[in-house]
């Protein structure tokens, strides 16, 4: 095995990703404990990987602009990496690592061609399904990387910890015996399960349960999320639902999450932060699938899903509308379906 001292890894987006990536980063530190371990990220999702005790330094990307591009290529060459990771394998991430004078390379295998024929034609060659934090750690076996049987990792700041605490004092969760964190955004429309079944849902689990229930999502999804709310604590006649939708940023919204018992998302970035700070997680699938790779990595967790659906995946990252006008994949999970996820998580 070559003596590796200086390790660049290379994940530019998005914020799923760069959590799916924690246990490469832990797994590299175990592996080579001396070595100067660097990531390359876009300043967007520089939080997910800051306070990371496994990393030496985080490279942010800023712009994307070539001139940019340039100078971080310059400065990666100046350094002299041993071995750079490629997790990314997009036209910018090879633009970094082709001519970076790494000694070594390694570049994730994203199985593309079986991804694009079970899109496409719905052709399954799949086999075993493969998670993709899994993947990502694939090409480094070979530099002494095994697997330490852990999940997804979220470091926080003890700053970060005592803000979330003072603000949930004033909701007192303590008097509640169970707290829901709820997700109903995504970057793309066919992987949110309709609001109104969001909506029913929760008024649900309020009247069953005299639960507390918080919203996450990001700045984009305030109006939405705070409707949500308002329509939850109408229906249920008391205050339970709370819309933290761009209120918190990416390292609050994680700190809050370790006041929720469970955590009811769409395939989002949430569903992985909520694995990350080791809550029980019900995932809503419609478009995606799970052979994608992208579902809660070892985390409690019990996906909801139509497989009786012939023309799911239509994407393997989402769609703005669905391409036969009818959206069955998400529309055809109910509220009861969702609640009885919810109860299985629950009795566990």
């Amino acid at each position: 095995m070559p003596d590796l001292e200086k390790i660049l890894i290379v994940r530019f987006s998005s914020l799923g990703d760069v959590i799916l990536a924690s246990p490469l980063f832990r797994r590299l530190r175990s592996a080579c404990p001396n070595a100067r371990i660097d990531v390359l990220v876009k300043s967007d999702y520089s939080d997910a990987v800051l306070f990371n005790p496994h990393l030496s330094s985080v490279i942010t990307l800023k712009t994307s602009e070539r001139t940019e591009l340039r100078e971080i290529k310059k400065n990666i060459r100046k350094t002299g990496y041993d071995l750079i990771i490629d997790i990314h394998n997009s036209l910018r991430s090879r633009y970094i690592r082709w001519g970076s004078g790494a000694v070594h390379t390694v570049v994730v295998n994203k199985r593309a061609v079986r991804r694009f024929l079970l899109v496409t034609f719905g052709w399954n060659f799949y086999g075993d399904i493969v998670p993709v934090a899994e993947r990502y750690c694939e090409g480094v076996r070979k530099y002494g990387v095994s697997d330490d049987g852990g999940g997804l990792e979220i470091f926080l700041p003890e700053e970060t910890r005592s803000t979330v605490a003072s603000v949930m004092e004033k909701y007192r969760t303590e008097r509640y015996d169970t707290v829901f964190g709820i997700g109903p955004a995504a970057r793309h429309s066919t992987k949110r399960w309709p609001v109104e079944r969001f909506v029913e849902l929760s008024v649900n689990l309020a009247k069953k349960r005299r639960c507390r229930i918080f919203l996450f999502g990001g700045r984009e999804d305030n109006d939405f999320c705070g409707d949500m709310a308002q329509m939850v604590n109408s229906y249920a006649g008391y205050s339970a639902a709370e819309n933290f939708a761009g209120r918190l940023n990416f390292l609050e919204t994680a700190a809050a999450l370790d006041y929720c018992h469970a955590v009811i998302t769409n395939d989002s970035a949430l569903m992985h932060m909520a694995a990350a700070r080791g809550k029980w997680v019900v995932g809503i699938f419609g478009s995606t699938v799970k052979e994608f790779g992208f579902f809660p990595y070892r985390a409690k967790s019990v996906i909801v899903e139509r497989n009786d659906v012939r023309c799911r995946p239509c994407s393997h990252i989402g769609l703005e509308k669905c391409p036969k006008k009818h959206f069955r994949c998400m529309k055809e999970i109910t509220a009861a379906d969702v609640m009885n996820a919810v109860d299985e998580v629950l009795k566990n």
